[in-house]
């Protein structure tokens, strides 16, 4: 019985042991453990798996946690194009708008052909050429956007741009190459870009009329200049030489009169016009063609008169004088007036007016205008005008040349001194057919020479005369100048 007993209790020791170590050790020792009389242990029980379990959730957080930056950092960095470490350009100072690249082609963090990380939709890369997504490689950030290397193109030339320097105009990029054949003025004479000067800046001449814009060395370097039009010869265009030395352009070629034959239907059309303006000349005045040579020794023999400077082109003779004209017209020899033949002729004053003289070789505006203006003065002195100071003579004879050519280029009699209405009869007479464009704007230029002509005589006479024939009209102002010799105020 004894022993029973003490084997029963051995027994039931054994059993608490083992159920001690299941409480301590095993794993279901969580459960229940708040009953144990041992609070350290039971403590100790609790935190082992409590930490545990901590430490994997701590781990997985930092992990999302740095997902999550390095999402934003990219983001961050999708918002700030020009910090991103691919092509970023930054202004240059020049005056052409160039910009300079900072960096060369940089790679991305990922190597090509690795698949990209993932970004949210709204910072995705899209090349501002293609309009594709960048997924790989080298991309440019340039002007608030991202271009595929290949997408970023001249706005000219259609070509990717590859160097280091480019030109911008608004929102088009250009190479720089481009934007000076674009942007930087030429020569229109030799073709070449015009130099820059000392001070760094572009210096060229431009032409008022023509806006022919040329290189300051063609002043001086003997290239030739067309004695009408007064524009200069291109490189790629040959003017004909005449034998006097002066140059004729194409253009003003095409209508030159060459001999006095051929001035005489012109000479007789403006005499019908001052008839229709009722300023008839009954006086037969001969009317001849000359060289430039010729026209200066006459101007020589003349005892009186005023002459326009640089050049005189035409002449109202009161002299008796020997003149050498132009009988024969020259014949072209490549690019040479050559052959021409003149004749001297003898000229006997029969009246107030000897002759009237005008250099050959000009277009038919050019001479016509010469013409009228020259057939003013012989007008004057024929009807008792004497005297009359060189702002006055020649400003009212600047008048009638103005108004013939406004009858020969205007369509219409509109902005028209007043008192040229009254040449409508002789309007048609007066024009020989219709005009070309050509012919046309050589009329404008002559206009144009007339009213801005700086001489006092003849620019500022001209403007004191129009401004009195316009508000009194032609008659009443003639009238005045024969009583007073001045111009009506």
């Amino acid at each position: 019985m004894g022993d029973y007993s003490s084997s029963r209790s051995e027994r039931k020791s054994g059993f608490m042991k083992w159920l001690n170590k299941l409480f301590r050790g095993g794993p279901n020792r969580g459960r229940g453990g708040r009953h144990l009389h041992e609070p350290a242990e039971e403590s100790r029980v609790w935190g082992a798996p409590s930490r545990a379990l901590d430490d994997r959730a701590r781990a997985q957080k930092e992990k999302e946690d740095l997902g999550h930056a390095m999402a934003l950092s990219s983001a961050e960095d999708l918002k700030r194009p020009n910090a991103h470490q691919g092509y970023n350009w930054g202004e240059d100072t020049g005056d052409d708008y160039s910009k300079a690249p900072r960096d060369t082609l940089n790679s991305s963090a990922h190597p090509p052909f690795a698949p990209t990380p993932f970004y949210p939709h709204e910072y995705r890369r899209i090349c501002g050429g293609c309009n594709q997504e960048i997924m790989y490689g080298n991309c440019l950030g340039c002007m608030d956007t991202y271009f595929h290397p290949n997408c970023f193109r001249c706005h000219s030339c259609g070509y990717p741009i590859t160097e280091r320097e480019f030109s911008l105009s608004g929102k088009h990029p250009y190479h720089k190459s481009c934007f000076k054949e674009l942007n930087h003025p030429k020569c229109e004479v030799c073709f070449q870009f015009i130099p820059i000067n000392a001070a760094g800046l572009i210096e060229y001449r431009c032409h008022p009329f023509w806006s022919q814009k040329y290189c300051p060395s063609h002043e001086y370097d003997n290239t030739a200049r067309c004695c009408s039009c007064e524009r200069l010869e291109p490189l790629n265009i040959k003017y004909y030489r005449l034998e006097d030395g002066r140059s004729l352009c194409l253009e003003c070629m095409e209508s030159a009169i060459m001999d006095t034959g051929d001035c005489q239907p012109l000479y007789h059309s403006i005499r019908d016009y001052y008839e229709g303006m009722q300023m008839r000349i009954d006086q037969q005045i001969p009317m001849l063609l000359v060289e430039r040579e010729a026209l200066n020794e006459a101007i020589v023999g003349e005892k009186n008169g005023f002459h326009h400077l640089p050049e005189t082109r035409g002449l109202c003779l009161s002299e008796e004088q020997t003149v050498t004209s132009i009988h024969r017209r020259p014949r072209i020899g490549g690019h040479r007036l050559i052959g021409m033949r003149t004749q001297p002729q003898k000229l006997t004053r029969k009246c107030e007016v000897t002759a009237i003289l005008v250099l050959y070789g000009l277009p038919r505006l050019l001479t016509g205008a010469i013409l009228a203006h020259e057939l003013m003065h012989a007008w004057l002195r024929l009807n008792g005008y004497r005297n009359l100071n060189p702002e006055v003579e020649e400003g009212i004879c600047q008048v009638l040349s103005y108004m013939w050519l406004e009858s020969e280029v205007m369509p219409s009699f509109q902005n028209m001194p007043s008192t040229s209405t009254s040449a409508a009869s002789s309007y048609s007479s007066s024009k020989k057919g219709a005009k070309s464009h050509v012919e046309n704007k050589l009329g404008e230029f002559f206009k144009n020479q007339i009213a801005n002509d700086s001489s006092p005589a003849y620019g500022g006479g001209f403007r004191a005369a129009n401004e009195a024939v316009n508000r009194y009209g032609l008659r009443r102002t003639l009238d005045h100048i024969h009583w007073t010799g001045f111009f009506p105020v």
